[in-house]
């Protein structure tokens, strides 16, 4: 049985991603289904990874310019990039909700070990502190774009994208915002790749670590259809309890459904994150889907291991099935994510439909 929800709609989505800049570029790549992964120059990143997935060719300087970008991090990099595909005009009252993991390593370490090993602890440069904040890049792409609204940096790890979504839907719900621009993003970086190498568990031997970012933008249904590509019927997240994640990851799922009025038999299809070791997501997707739905392969394998993007790239193919699949309009799709440190979280969405309104809107400001 169906109900009806008002959850917020998706009206515009780009991407950063190892296929390129744009959400062009990135469906385009996910179409082609080729890899991305590339052997790792060790005099620019000397990593113990012999692969990664890096965005092609990506300059902050050449891609922004040279105004405002003179200690911009890599991170903070892709998010301006990103979140400027959907600005184009004054972003008054507009909210901007990012995912983090930790914000940026390499900024982390690299300011710490300068108040370490300079000649006085203070001889730093302080220019490159905000970098080491996790909310740094929602705040530069604020002050960039002039975005007035609420701005909040939301760390979970793999999961946070999806965390991201819960807290714009607060701030849609409330009323502190009408739009909200929601996602996450992530770099590639030495000191990231070594802090992986380390934590590494002994299922993930293989994996090659991916960056890039994806934003959607959000605002409530009104009472006249707004073009619409998806809608966010429903999103839960949970903790996982002892040394089993199927239990968490079946209370989402259920929790889910249950909130987006929706059926396992309504699901047409599945999305989960993909991650080495994360086998227990097909586990408990096959436990409640028919045998009708599909369930889609992680684009992890074509991108790396986004980290803190994982859940919004899984999005991200969702919003590539609405433009690129003819039957796709008004079926429904779930989405899973866990995380290593015990996070695990769901969301459930309905594909762009007449009833959601067009399947296609410009970016913020544009008339």
């Amino acid at each position: 049985m169906t109900t009806t929800s008002t959850g917020p709609v998706i009206s515009a989505w780009a991407a950063v991603s190892p296929f390129g800049i744009g959400r062009d570029a990135f469906v385009d790549g996910l179409a082609a289904g080729v890899g991305t992964a590339t052997a790792v120059d060790t005099d620019v990143w000397p990593v113990p990874d012999t692969r990664a997935c890096l965005v092609p060719a990506f300059d902050i300087v050449e891609q922004l310019g040279r105004k405002g970008t003179r200690s911009m991090d890599r991170v903070t990099g892709l998010a301006v990039t990103t979140v400027g595909q959907l600005v184009d005009g004054p972003g008054d009252g507009v909210a901007l909700v990012l995912g983090t993991t930790t914000g940026s390593a390499q900024s982390i370490m690299d300011f710490t070990r300068d108040s370490l090993v300079a000649e006085k602890p203070f001889f730093v440069d302080p220019a490159r502190f905000p970098n080491t904040v996790m909310n740094s890049a929602t705040g530069r792409c604020a002050i960039r774009f002039g975005l007035t609204g609420p701005n909040t940096t939301v760390a979970g790890g793999r999961v946070s994208g999806l965390h991201a979504l819960t807290y714009a839907r607060r701030l849609l719900d409330s009323g502190r915002a009408d739009t909200v621009l929601c996602g996450a993003v992530e770099e590639y970086s030495t000191e990231r790749s070594w802090l992986e190498w380390h934590s590494r568990g002994p299922d993930e031997p293989d994996t090659v670590l991916g960056e890039g970012g994806v934003v959607v933008r959000l605002e409530r249904p009104g009472p006249v259809p707004r073009p619409a590509l998806a809608q966010i019927l429903a999103v839960r997240c949970g903790v996982v309890v002892g040394d089993d994640v199927r239990p968490a990851l079946h209370r989402c799922v259920r929790g889910a459904l249950m909130a987006a009025g929706v059926s396992a038999t309504d699901v047409w299809a599945a999305l989960p994150g993909g991650a080495a070791g994360s086998d227990h997501e097909a586990e408990v997707l096959a436990g409640f889907l028919p045998d009708a739905a599909t369930v889609l392969p992680g684009v992890t394998s074509l991108i790396g291991d986004t980290s803190a993007a994982a859940a919004t790239f899984q999005l991200a193919v969702a919003l590539a099935l609405a433009r690129d699949t003819p039957d796709a309009a008004g079926r429904v799709v779930l989405l899973t994510s866990t995380d290593r440190s015990g996070g695990v979280g769901c969301a459930v969405l309905r594909l762009g439909s007449p009833e959601l309104g067009s399947v296609d809107a410009g970016p913020v400001g544009a008339p």
